[in-house]
């Protein structure tokens, strides 16, 4: 440190980054599957194998997290809440949740991805405010999203898969490519 300048600060955890999410999101022949991996990891260390980072709100709403868990938790729950108040009406609850998450000084600090689908429709949210939704009904997220997601659009080419096909087979690709996933 240069004289007279403060030491440099410590931190108060020694925890190391957490890994280990891979969400995909296949929509095919009117049908959707949602797949989440299982692992957790700590640096190189796997902490859980089979950890469940997808949730059914209601009947009808599938959803998947990568981030945070706690902060997923906070996530989905007002997501249910923006669902109640306008049922049926799935891209106008995340389109509210964005706005909230991107304004609200509390929910601006939520490190979390959510994938959320219903019978017709996938969004992705992000803390930015975006609500995407992908033009083909393919969307990966977390650790090994990418992968997934390149994987699952060339599997959707072979007519005769269903989305739980693809979707799993495209799993499998990722957990074989990126050490944070896993099947």
């Amino acid at each position: 440190p240069r004289r007279g300048a403060a030491p440099p600060r410590r931190a108060l955890s020694t925890t190391t980054e957490m890994h280990g999410t891979t969400i995909l999101c296949v929509r095919r022949k009117g049908r959707v599957c949602l797949i989440g991996d299982g692992q957790v990891s700590m640096g190189s260390i796997v902490v859980k194998g089979n950890a469940k980072k997808v949730r059914r709100i209601g009947d009808d709403v599938l959803v998947g997290f990568a981030g945070s868990t706690a902060d997923a938790f906070s996530l989905l729950d007002r997501l249910e809440k923006k669902l109640d108040e306008h049922p049926g009406q799935l891209a106008r609850a995340c389109v509210e949740l964005a706005k909230a998450w991107r304004t609200d000084k509390y929910l601006r600090r939520l490190e979390a991805v959510l994938l959320v689908a219903d019978r017709t429709q996938t969004f992705e949210l992000t803390g930015t405010g975006d609500v995407l939704e992908p033009s083909d009904g393919i969307l990966g997220v977390g650790s090994g999203g990418h992968y997934a997601l390149a994987a699952a659009r060339a599997l959707a080419t072979v007519d005769d898969l269903e989305a739980r096909d693809v979707a799993t087979r495209a799993m499998a690709v990722a957990a074989d490519m990126c050490v944070y996933t896993n099947t």
